[in-house]
């Protein structure tokens, strides 16, 4: 097994993102171009941004002010990211360094972007490697490079595993930590006590693997583009600072911490820093200190903390989220969870990227899971036949005529899962069928039994997740309900729109990207929009859909298939990240 090289202390002085003294790379003719660039970007008025989903906002944003819609990018999508073209026409060895991966391991967003941006980065000609645990026996080769690959973390050793698919080079880190009985992160008695130790030893483990690792006779070498994807991997970018650009290592590197949520920080105990093993100086980057109201269970009295985030967010060359909206709302008290003073600190840095959709596995094209295929060409008649089935399936009454109504996704409070069945009383006087899918909060999923039993002639309440019910409810529904609190990106919307189901949404997050609200006086939008998150703005959207449904048919037709017309694939995501390697690569990387 590798050695985890020795490196020198760093400077305890304070740290910044622009150093042209101390790093040995030190791109001086580009600082004022950069500048210049710089405050291009972020000069532009708070409803401007880059039709492709790529959008900066100013520091001062509060949620007071309106932000931009989806239908500020949809009215320009074939421009391109604000930057100049030469700044994007390179290759780059990107390295993804994540908790976890589809198909291997997958509990979210995390797992589903994870498993489709790399190749998607891969198909654009760049060199990809994706680095994450390996929590069962994968059926992955191990890499031979002598008998034993040693890393020195807390005098362990780890093995990598590789499988090579999709041009991209899967990586698996092994080590006993990982396979666990329960989830990922946690099992029936709650998280696990040792995800610090897990998941650091993954950070080092991803920074040795593109130096020590020969993969088809070569490393990637020390020029990488690492993205550190949550706070399972924030630790990448505070490595890459304070231990080898320090001690000359990586100094072409740069690290993109892509935040997929931000609710979660992985805080620990102030004493737990040192098992970091970090040079003297650096507890500055991960001291953290919970709001007074929130010290109830505090590690400490006084609300002292090490926050992993927090250090990556300190420490990366660039920031980015899994939506525009989403840049802007974390900025903010109201989504910033603690962190909107310092992300408004670094909004230069910070960008927003929408999700991509798998169009492999969501194509009403060739879905295997739907009684019928079909396109935007013919789509009026695939939905209807495709309702059909799912009516007789689910032993629904078989009319074409009322709107057929979906629900996909977690039961809980964020996913809005109670604000459906507070409509429900409502829904349930209208002439429409309701079909839900979802498994989550005990009393929710009661809830959704209590809704089928109590309306057996129009409801149905799913409880557990199946994935091709999943796609027959989206293929066979008129419209899907998504009221979110808050959906940092949200998937379900575009794989709604993409099969010709309009959604109804909350207007948060990523939900505020991608779901025009239909104008039905200009004749715009993919679906409809309330705010704020309450059952009665809820019931209003849902009148609104439902009058047009049954008033308006060829309105709705044409909201069906502007929704099918919009572009969401990986390969729009990757050319924007693209934008970004490029902005991180004219900065100086960041140093203390």
């Amino acid at each position: 097994m590798v050695q985890l090289k020795a490196f020198g202390n760093a400077s305890a002085s304070g740290g910044k993102h622009v150093c042209h003294k101390s790093c040995s790379e030190a791109p001086r003719a580009l600082v004022c171009k950069q500048t210049l660039r710089r405050n291009r970007r972020t000069s532009k008025p708070l409803n401007s941004k880059a039709s492709d989903g790529v959008a900066t906002y100013p520091a001062d944003t509060r949620l007071a002010d309106r932000p931009p819609s989806a239908s500020d990018a949809s009215s320009a999508e074939s421009t391109h990211v604000h930057g100049d073209r030469d700044t994007i026409n390179a290759t780059y060895n990107i390295v993804f360094v994540t908790a976890e991966v589809a198909p291997w391991s997958k509990t979210g967003g995390l797992g589903d972007v994870c498993g489709s941006l790399p190749p998607a980065l891969a198909a654009r000609g760049h060199r990809v490697m994706v680095v994450a645990p390996r929590y069962a026996e994968y059926d992955v080769t191990p890499l031979e490079r002598g008998p034993t690959k040693r890393i020195a973390c807390h005098g362990t050793e780890i093995g990598f595993y590789l499988h090579q698919s999709k041009g991209v080079d899967w990586v698996f880190v092994d080590h006993p930590s990982y396979p666990r009985p329960g989830g990922i992160y946690a099992d029936q008695y709650g998280v696990y006590g040792d995800n610090q130790y897990r998941y650091t030893l993954l950070c080092i483990a991803a920074l040795e693997a593109p130096l020590q690792l020969e993969i088809n006779g070569k490393t990637y070498g020390d020029d990488c583009v690492f993205i550190a994807n949550d706070w399972h991997a924030s630790m990448v970018p505070v490595y890459l600072a304070a231990k080898y650009r320090a001690g000359g290592v990586y100094q072409s590197a740069r690290a993109v911490l892509a935040i997929h949520n931000l609710r979660h920080q992985g805080v620990f105990a102030p004493k737990t820093y040192g098992d970091y093993g970090l040079p003297e100086g650096w507890y500055g980057a991960l001291e953290w200190q919970y709001p007074p109201h929130q010290r109830q269970g505090a590690y400490e009295e006084e609300g002292r903390a090490v926050n992993t985030l927090k250090g990556g967010i300190s420490t990366a060359d660039r920031i980015v989220t899994v939506s525009p909206g989403y840049a802007w709302e974390i900025q903010t008290p109201e989504g910033g969870w603690g962190m909107e003073s310092m992300l408004c600190s670094r909004a230069y840095a910070l960008n927003g990227v929408l999700n991509g959709i798998d169009t492999q596995d969501w194509n009403p094209s060739t879905d295997k899971h739907i009684a019928k295929n079909y396109s935007i060409s013919n789509f009026s008649r695939g939905k209807a036949e495709n309702k059909a089935a799912l009516q007789k399936e689910l032993s629904l009454a078989e009319r074409p005529e009322v709107p057929l109504i979906g629900f996909i996704g977690r039961l809980d409070y964020q996913k809005g899962a109670d604000l459906v069945l507070g409509a429900v009383p409502w829904l349930m006087e209208q002439d429409v069928q309701l079909v839900c899918l979802g498994t989550g909060d005990v009393s929710l999923e009661s809830g959704m039994r209590w809704m089928e039993n109590t309306y057996p002639d129009k409801a149905r309440g799913w409880v557990g997740f199946n994935v091709p019910m999943s796609h027959k409810i989206t293929a066979a529904a008129d419209l899907l309900l998504m009221p979110s609190r808050f959906e940092p990106c949200g998937l379900n919307q575009l794989y709604a729109m993409a099969y010709g189901t309009a959604p109804i949404a909350h207007a948060t997050g990523g939900l505020r990207d991608t779901v025009i609200p239909f104008n039905p006086w200009d004749g715009t939008g993919t679906g409809w929009t309330f705010s704020p998150c309450t059952v009665e703005a809820f019931i209003s959207a849902l009148q609104n859909a439902l009058d047009t449904f049954r008033e308006h048919s060829d309105s709705f037709r044409a909201v069906q298939q502007r929704g099918m017309e919009r572009d969401f694939t990986w390969d729009k995501a990757a050319s924007q990240y693209e934008t970004i390697f490029g902005w991180a690569k004219m900065d100086a990387p960041y140093c203390k």
